[in-house]
């Protein structure tokens, strides 16, 4: 928990550079201006120490894990830290809710692996329920030179689980249609709707393939049919499919497929060809939000 640049800098760079005294690996992945300033503080980066822009790899935060994971698969038998700052000053509330299950989902994703991760937190610039929520995701705190056990700090799953995290209604004026095996006239559908909002290029093209991969996967795993629901917000468009599946495994989307594996591509191509993606699994079903910023 940090407030202002300069303890940015002093608990981000003491960590880093035990790190690197020690011959661990380590990333830095921090938003503008921060990620600049610790550079020139760190020195530049070096075969050891590398930076990432979180505002780029965090937009979504559900591409976060598979880049750590990446990270550590790069640097086999080498110890990582890694510095991953996916909440900041200035996000949406439903970018907010997707960094507290992201930073939950870290907690199951890494709690055996060889890595040690710190993640910081503006508490001059971020709501108090946002601070609240790095509580229940962090076991061990620091600030102001303290550290301290998170008497808040829950269980990852159970965190990060649907029902903890509602979804925000579905807007009145909502475009609705149904999903059955006419893939190509609901692609149709969406990119005569998109393209109206000013939506285009290579853009659109990754809004209909994730929109395609969400409604093939309810044909396939959903119970046969479902809804989508297109909708504009202050930021961009928002496409939604819902429909009676459901969703074991919490990681889903977060793990990179192996280059042979046949299927189970479908979350992890929304994840990285959506700005942001919700997916809720619980009662009454599965329900992916998909967003593209304009």
């Amino acid at each position: 928990m940090y407030e202002g640049l300069d303890e940015f800098l002093e608990g981000t760079s003491a960590f880093v550079r035990e790190g690197l005294d020690g011959g661990e690996s380590v990333v830095v992945a921090v938003p503008e201006p921060r990620l600049s300033a610790l550079r020139e503080a760190l020195g530049g980066a070096t075969e050891q120490l590398s930076f990432v822009d979180m505002e780029e790899l965090g937009r979504n935060p559900a591409r976060i894990i598979p880049a750590l994971q990446l990270a550590l698969d790069t640097n086999p038998g080498r110890r990582l830290r890694w510095v991953g700052e996916p909440v900041w000053p200035g996000r949406r509330s439903c970018e907010n809710v997707e960094g507290e299950r992201h930073e939950a989902l870290l907690n199951l994703a890494f709690g055996d692996a060889p890595v040690s991760i710190l993640c910081p937190y503006d508490v001059g610039g971020l709501d108090a329920a946002v601070l609240v929520g790095a509580q229940r995701t962090h076991p061990v705190l620091h600030a102001s030179g303290r550290r301290w056990d998170s008497v808040l700090y829950g269980d990852p799953c159970t965190v990060a689980q649907a029902g903890a995290h509602p979804l925000d209604p579905v807007p009145a004026d909502a475009v609705e249609r149904e999903i059955d095996h006419d893939l190509f006239g609901l692609r149709r559908v969406v990119r005569d709707w998109a393209a109206e909002t000013g939506l285009d290029g290579e853009r659109l093209d990754a809004l209909l393939l994730a929109v395609n991969e969400a409604a093939a996967n309810t044909l396939l795993h959903g119970g046969g049919s479902g809804t989508l629901r297109m909708w504009h917000d202050a930021e961009g468009l928002v496409c939604e499919v819902a429909d009676d599946g459901h969703l074991a495994d919490p990681l889903a989307g977060r793990r990179a497929p192996a280059p042979a594996q046949l299927g189970g591509r479908g979350l992890w191509m929304m994840n990285q060809l959506c700005d942001l993606v919700e997916l809720r699994s619980g009662t009454p079903g599965l329900t992916v939000r998909l967003h593209m910023t304009l």
